[in-house]
This record gives structure tokens, C-alpha cells and sequence, in this order.
């Protein structure tokens, strides 16, 4: 028996029992008594932890990307030999329709709570679903963003693929990488940091359960909406001037671009006040890096030389 513990995620442990694997995926146990062979991954920094983990001739397709995002280089050379099923989140018969019997996804990313498409309506048709962990949040409680939620997809898929050798390498690999950087920036007070993922009349950030605040405290920071009990979510515009952030994160992708994003911040008067707009001091993540992915480490390098190479 092989038991693997991801820090304060004891609650995702992983056991491999002879030929089946059991994983905790948010509040179900999951056991599958054979490695998936066609599996269905949504979203962009999903599809990529299964390319990491050298997954694509596991796969038949993926989906919800091209609706919103655009691949770089690097995305597009790994899943040129597969099929986008659906621009955006698909439905029960786009899976279906594939024959897939695997679905990684999560609670919006690619499923919503009470939607046509949840481990519970794909379950009669063969299809098992492993749940991305940031995720969870949505269905219950579990503690704030860590890059422990990160490192527990991957051992979870390389559990399920039995694939853990790699996962494991990779896993190891980021985390040394991670403390060799942290351990060298110098840095001071935490920086008060805002996330502008998208909107004007409203903005739409980043909570205490989304990923930028584990990326944002581990290259320094403090995200101001650290205590907003959400994941991805709605604020409001006056919440953001009186937290005054001094510097203002945004998530790049979709049809409004980064620098469309910062303009629209440094011509408006009503945030004139604020420290990151009087110091113009904006940094911009792509999409892959901010949600949960292989790209993270590179996201706090990205973020610490923002805040502090001043």
C-alpha cells in the first residue's frame, strides 16, 4: 500500500491498492480499477498538468479553451494531435460523444454546481471525473490556496495514470526550484496586491481560495482580498480603493488585453489615489500562470521581481 500526504492536504491523500487506485478527489473517494485510456481534460492549465505528466496519448480531446484563450507555442506543439470537443464548457454529450471514460475538470472550470455535466450525471455513462482541488472550495470547505493544491493534481493524476515516478520527479523538482528562489529574495513588508482578472462596472478577482493568493504571499505579497471567503469572484470597485493595493496584478486573456486592463486603470480618475496607479505599478500574468498548472513556479519568479527589483 502507497500513501502519499501533501502537507496540511491530508484530507487529498492517495492510496494505489494492487491493480486499483484510490484518490480523494474534493468530498468523494474516486477508485479506479484501471488506468483511464481516453481522457477528456478542460481548460488550459488542466490540459497542461496532463502534458507535463506526458499524458496526451491518454487523451481524446480537450475542451474550454479556444472560447476564451489562445494557446502559446509551447501548448499548441502539445496537443496538436488532439481535438478541441468544445470552444467552452461542454456538454454531457460532447464527453459522451467521445467515448471518453475520464473527464479533469472542476467546479467552474468546465463543470458548474447543478449543472448538466458533474461527476454525478457522467458516472452512469462510464466516465469518471477527477476534480481539480483549488476548485473544491465550491462544494466544500477546505483551506485557503497553497501550492499544495497544485502539487496534489499532479500525484493524483500520476496516481490514476500510474504515471507517480513522474509526477513525483516533477513535483520534487518544483518545490526545490521554488525554495531556491524564495530562499534567496530579499524582501520587506508585505506589498498590498491587487488581481484584476476582468470587468469595469465591477471587477472580477481573485479570493482567499484562488491560486494568485498562494503565488502572491509566496513571492512576497499579500492579496488584499485575502479575507473574501471566495474563489474567483465579484468585488467591488470601492473595496479596492480603500485596501489602496500597491500594486495590481493582472490576469491576462479573453478579448480585453492586459494593457487594455492597466489603461483603463490609469485614466480613470476614481483610482488616481491608489499606490499602484500614482507608481504605475501593474504585472501581468498570463491565464496558465494564475490558475493552477505547471506554470505557477514561474508565476511567483514573474510576481517577486514585479515587487521587489525596486
Amino acid at each position: 500500500m502507497k500513501t502519499i500526504l501533501m502537507g496540511t492536504a491530508a484530507l487529498f491523500a492517495t492510496t494505489t491498492i494492487a491493480a486499483a487506485t484510490t484518490v480523494e478527489s474534493c468530498n468523494r473517494t474516486v477508485t479506479f480499477d484501471a488506468v483511464p485510456e481516453r481522457a477528456v481534460s478542460n481548460d488550459v492549465n488542466l490540459t497542461e498538468m496532463m502534458l507535463v505528466l506526458g499524458l496526451a496519448d491518454r487523451m481524446v480531446g480537450y475542451t474550454g479553451i479556444s472560447g476564451w484563450k489562445t494557446l502559446d507555442e509551447e501548448m499548441r506543439a502539445g496537443v496538436e494531435q488532439l481535438p478541441e470537443l468544445s470552444a467552452k464548457y461542454p456538454s454531457k454529450e460532447v464527453i459522451i460523444g467521445a467515448d471518453a471514460d475520464f473527464f479533469f475538470a472542476g467546479w467552474n472550470y468546465g463543470m458548474k454546481v447543478g449543472g448538466e455535466v458533474t461527476p454525478e450525471t457522467l458516472e452512469p455513462f462510464g466516465v469518471q471525473v477527477y476534480e481539480l482541488t483549488e476548485s473544491c472550495t465550491h462544494i466544500m470547505d477546505k483551506d485557503k490556496a497553497s501550492l499544495d493544491d497544485m502539487y496534489n493534481d499532479l500525484l493524483n493524476l500520476g496516481a490514476i495514470f500510474d504515471v507517480s515516478a513522474t509526477a513525483e520527479e516533477l513535483v520534487e523538482g518544483y518545490k526545490a526550484d521554488l525554495a531556491d528562489f524564495t530562499g534567496s529574495l530579499e524582501t520587506g513588508d508585505p506589498l498590498r496586491v491587487f488581481v484584476y482578472d476582468s470587468g469595469e462596472d465591477t471587477p472580477f478577482t481573485a479570493g482567499r481560495y484562488a491560486m494568485p493568493t498562494a503565488l502572491i504571499e509566496a513571492a512576497g505579497g499579500q492579496n488584499i482580498m485575502d479575507d473574501f471567503e471566495k474563489s474567483w469572484a465579484t468585488v467591488t470597485w470601492e473595496e479596492v480603493v480603500e485596501r489602496n493595493p500597491e500594486v495590481v496584478v493582472i490576469v491576462n486573456y479573453g478579448s480585453v488585453t492586459a494593457e487594455e486592463k492597466r489603461a483603463f486603470m490609469m485614466n480613470n480618475p476614481a483610482f488616481a489615489d491608489l499606490d499602484a496607479v500614482k507608481n504605475d505599478r501593474f504585472v501581468t500574468l498570463e491565464y496558465v500562470e494564475a490558475t493552477p498548472g505547471p506554470r505557477n513556479i514561474k508565476a511567483v519568479k514573474t510576481l517577486a521581481e514585479a515587487f521587489w527589483s525596486e
